[in-house]
């Protein structure tokens, strides 16, 4: 290893989570940093070998579709691999405006903003809307960019239990004491759990309390409600959002994040959000392939494979469930059937060796670990596509029950 001239470097590995990376490493059963080798359909090939792709949020199967890959390549063609600088510079084209106005108009909204990445969203909203004196309430699952923009901010921060309504109320109502403004802070479809907050209940104490809120519909978007605009469109309350956030990158098949709201708050933002005006814009690419994923969407294809993933999604969660396996929060309302099924090991190290036993059976799972989850939390996170046929799902099933019964004889349990 190359010498430090600052002692304080050598010092970098000596935390929790590099311990259990470290671990994963030595038992071989590290589930991060797979190479994939193939586009991302069903199955995909993987360090040389075919595996079923359980892990990841391509909740549409629209990464490969025929119509996004084409949208891509004519952006390419058109603006090329990169504009190379900011939208407030000369990053701004003609598909940055249509893709807007094409996800403003979806959502039913006035305007709407793209930023490069979801994480620079979240972070560029929430620390241009609040400052110091202000009071941000969050749920203790929030994501990371959330709690990140929070920090940037230097805004007081109160967070709350997990969708727990007694502690939320308690909250809100001791930001407003705070004396600032306050803004609180929800996902709509939380990305490891795979539940969703109840948000009717929510939006009424935040409007006794004149308490903005903001709704990060990155996992829901595309996924949840009739015309798929995600949790508030669930819960019948778009008009009491304040500011809507959306990912480009899970159901919509490409990068990036976006906030739609009124017009007054987008042109705020765009002169306001330090990471949307001091950072290069999205690859052309993203945005073409994107704006037709968008426009899939909205059409009857688009219903159709949202319906689709919810079916995948009953049967998949049913059946896991009844081999016994530790499943996290579950509806039983069909409209509110997310496609995040978590199972919930509990411990790092097993929770590593789950991956790696199913990862030898031709099956990739997602892998949540401290801290990206609480000490205890440890969990397979597991999400099927619209394109996953019902015969590659009881094939992942038949894996998953083989694996059961090697990690129960390993713990010498019946």
């Amino acid at each position: 290893m190359a010498e430090y001239s600052a002692s304080w470097l050598k010092g970098l590995r000596a935390t929790e989570f590099v311990a259990t990376y470290d671990r994963g490493v030595a038992s071989g059963n590290l589930p991060f940093f797979r190479s994939a080798e193939s586009l991302l359909d069903p199955v995909v090939t993987m360090e040389g070998e075919p595996r079923l792709m359980l892990g990841s949020p391509n909740y549409l199967g629209l990464a490969s579709h025929p119509r996004v890959l084409a949208g891509a390549k004519a952006a390419v063609d058109r603006y090329g691999t990169s504009l190379t600088g900011s939208r407030i510079l000369n990053g701004t084209t003609a598909l940055h405006r249509e893709l807007e106005e094409e996800l403003a108009d979806w959502l039913g909204l006035e305007a709407a903003l793209l930023f490069t990445t979801g994480f620079q969203t979240n972070i560029g909203t929430i620390s241009a809307l609040v400052g110091v004196g202000d009071t941000v309430v969050a749920d203790s699952f929030a994501h990371a960019s959330m709690l990140d923009g929070v920090g940037l901010s230097r805004a007081k921060l109160r967070g709350f239990r997990h969708n727990r309504m007694d502690l939320f109320t308690d909250s809100v109502r001791r930001a407003k004491a705070d004396g600032g403004r306050t803004l609180v802070i929800l996902d709509g479809l939380y990305s490891m759990e795979g539940d969703l907050p109840p948000l009717d209940e929510m939006l009424e104490i935040c409007r006794e309390n004149d308490a903005a809120v903001m709704l990060d519909e990155a996992h829901s978007l595309g996924v949840l409600g009739e015309h798929g605009t995600g949790a508030a469109e669930v819960f019948g309350v778009e008009d009491q959002i304040d500011i809507r956030m959306g990912a480009l990158s899970k159901a919509l098949a490409g990068v990036g994040g976006f906030i739609a709201g009124s017009r007054e708050l987008i042109e705020y933002l765009q002169v306001t959000a330090r990471s949307f005006v001091f950072t290069t814009v999205g690859v052309p690419a993203a945005l073409g392939g994107s704006l037709e994923a968008v426009r899939i969407r909205r059409s009857e294809e688009g219903d159709q494979l949202a319906e689709q993933l919810r079916d995948n999604s009953r049967f998949l969660r049913t059946e896991l469930k009844g081999l016994g396996l530790p499943m996290g929060p579950d509806s039983d309302l069909p409209e509110r059937t997310t496609p995040i099924i978590p199972v919930i090991l509990g411990d790092d190290d097993l929770a590593m060796e789950w991956w790696r036993q199913l990862y030898d059976r031709g099956v990739f799972t997602g892998v949540a670990l401290y801290p990206g989850v609480p000490p205890t939390g440890a969990m397979l996170r597991i999400c099927p596509m619209a394109t996953h046929t019902r015969a590659q799902l009881e094939q992942a099933l038949e894996v998953f029950a083989e694996v059961q019964k090697v990690m129960k004889r390993k713990a010498g349990t019946p």
